[in-house]
């Protein structure tokens, strides 16, 4: 028998008490003659629930809202995770009750006369207020339910702003097998909730609390440590809005995952998770944030020596925690991203390369890097780097760009956002990062205005070139390309647009000449236009005579009723 160990929450908060009380009440679960509210948790007997509106299965729009505007940097994408299935699930996903298992939706009828597992098919694609809904129609849809609530492995959940702890706590009780939990909070998130989570969910390996809107994490860093270290199994631990947690020590010998965003001027930094393997920190771009990035790197040297991927996004970048990272020498890194640091030149390119030589990813957007420092990475990185991300780097031009790309025959996913850019052009720093991009962007600048990029690679999929005001011709030459990003690229001629990519699916246009976007639609649906269908010829032996191939002997694109092969037309995004 399992025993459930609850946390002590902060007592700090005048509503904590009150929000116990509604969750203990969602614990003791049904009476006869009263039951609980499904949707806010209370005794439903002469309750008249104050969320209706905003938990109803219909409630489409607000379930799909957009993410906070607070991410400033909304083009430097988080590296580790650029083609994570995950993390664009995760992105404005819907509510969701995910089930795995199928064994007990048995062959009997369910309610209305429909087999149960018909009714049980119908009833796993609903949202949880939805299915809650469903079951108050009749007893066999409201036991139909109560199989799917316990066979559950993965919820993701929307806890609207007027919704209470109980809420969270009526349907996670419902759940005794949950393993993925994902919660978008709309309202204030504190210890009461990491209590509620803690207490319903003892097999939990996998959580994700995002925020949207003005929604406001509450949670110190003590409370985060003893919620880790209460529950044992937690393998991924995914929090946004971490600005309140001041400072933490993390123990767990089971946490692999982690990744903590806005946070601010922490006093102490431990983790003591000897099996963590990929670590994300997201810190806010406030010039007083007094964090010790330094002190923390030699902590993860020694008490994290499995680390394998490496995100860390600050303006107190710089070289000294560089020579850090290379002296606490992880053995097993394979992707590092350093973000926003404007102290981050060659010599730190060249401690990385000394260090770590099996890269497979590199991120140093925001940095102060040149063409010499790319010559490096070309240099120690020929053989594994596939994804190399150099936004908004003032000092690169595009000859470093073209000699990366010559040089790494497995780059796959290449960013040089806002590096060939006009000083002087309006485009999104202007929007989008105004306060942030701008220090970046030095009179050195000027003379790189007006440059051509020619880039020619087999296995490159994603290119991306938003903002690159200084760039008047470009010359493209990859079979395997399916994503291009010319937004805001302004200054692009379309007379010197070339663009010979027959796979490409996807091209963003944003903030481009409309003459330009002509262009573009020129080429690539003209290269998306279906072709005949032809085979090779070979000669004979002697060499007298030429011959068709066998039919069975050619590739065969797939045909059309026509007669003409087909193929994945381009979709060209704009404003």
């Amino acid at each position: 028998m399992q025993h459930r160990h609850v946390p002590h929450p902060s007592t700090g908060d005048g509503g904590s008490a009150s929000s116990m009380a509604a969750l203990a009440d969602a614990k003791r679960g049904k009476k006869r003659g009263s039951y609980n509210c499904g949707r806010c948790g209370l005794p439903k007997k002469g309750h008249s629930c104050s969320i209706d509106g905003a938990a109803t299965p219909t409630d489409s729009s607000a379930s799909t809202a957009d993410p906070s505007p607070r991410q400033q940097y909304t083009h430097l994408r988080r590296a580790l995770s650029f083609d994570d299935g995950d993390v664009k699930r995760s992105a404005g996903v819907e509510e969701e009750v995910v089930v795995e298992d199928e064994e007990e939706a048995g062959s009997e009828l369910g309610g209305g006369g429909l087999p149960a597992s018909c009714l049980w098919e119908v009833m796993r694609r609903l949202p949880p207020p939805a299915m809650l809904a469903a079951a108050q129609v009749c007893k066999g849809w409201r036991e139909t339910a109560r199989k799917l609530w316990r066979a559950a492995e993965e919820l993701r959940l929307r806890v609207p702003a007027s919704a209470q702890v109980g809420f969270v706590g009526s349907v996670l009780q419902k759940c005794p097998g949950l393993v993925r939990l994902s919660i978008r909070m709309e309202s204030v998130v504190d210890a009461t909730m990491l209590a509620c989570i803690a207490f319903s969910c003892p097999n939990l390996e996998y959580m994700e609390i995002s925020t949207a809107g003005t929604a406001i994490n509450r949670i110190t860093g003590d409370e985060l440590g003893r919620f880790v270290v209460d529950k044992r199994c937690l393998k991924s631990l995914k929090m946004e809005g971490c600005s309140n947690l001041g400072g933490f020590i993390l123990c767990s010998s089971s946490l692999s995952k982690l990744w903590l965003s806005d946070l601010h001027s922490l006093s102490k930094m431990t983790f003591n998770c000897s099996n963590l393997k990929e670590i994300s920190l997201d810190f806010s771009q406030h010039e007083n944030d007094s964090t010790d990035l330094t002190t923390m790197v030699d902590g993860l040297g020694r008490t994290c020596p499995r680390l394998q991927n490496i995100h860390i996004a600050s303006v107190r970048l710089s070289h000294a925690v560089v020579l850090a990272l290379a002296a606490a020498n992880f053995r097993g890194l394979r992707m590092l991203s350093l973000l926003l640091g404007s102290e981050i030149t060659d010599a730190s390119v060249a401690a990385i390369a000394s260090s770590y030589s099996n890269l497979e990813l590199l991120d140093l957007s925001g940095s102060n890097i040149t063409d010499s420092g790319i010559g490096m990475i070309c240099n120690v990185f020929p053989e594994t780097l596939s994804r190399l991300l150099l936004a908004v780097c003032p000092n690169i031009s595009s000859s470093g760009i073209q000699f990366a790309t010559a040089q790494l025959p497995l780059l796959e996913l290449m960013d040089c956002g806002m590096t060939i850019s006009d000083p002087n052009s309006q485009g999104p720093s202007s929007e989008e990062n105004n306060d942030c991009e701008s220090q970046h962007v030095s009179n050195s600048k000027i003379h790189l205005i007006y440059q051509k990029l020619i880039i020619k690679h087999n296995r490159l999929k994603k290119l991306s070139l938003w903002g690159c005001s200084g760039l008047d011709a470009l010359y493209l030459n990859c079979p395997e390309l399916n994503d291009l990003n010319l937004n805001y690229c302004t200054n692009l001629h379309p007379e010197r647009l070339l663009l010979q990519c027959p796979n490409l699916e996807t091209v963003h246009a944003s903030g481009c000449q409309d003459i330009l976007a002509g262009a573009i639609e020129s080429q690539v649906y003209s290269g998306s236009a279906g072709v005949e269908n032809q085979f090779p010829s070979k000669r004979l032996a002697d060499g007298s005579k030429r011959v068709q191939v066998p039919y069975f002997l050619s590739p065969q694109p797939s045909e059309s009723k026509t007669g003409r092969a087909q193929k994945r037309r381009c979709t060209l995004l704009r404003d």
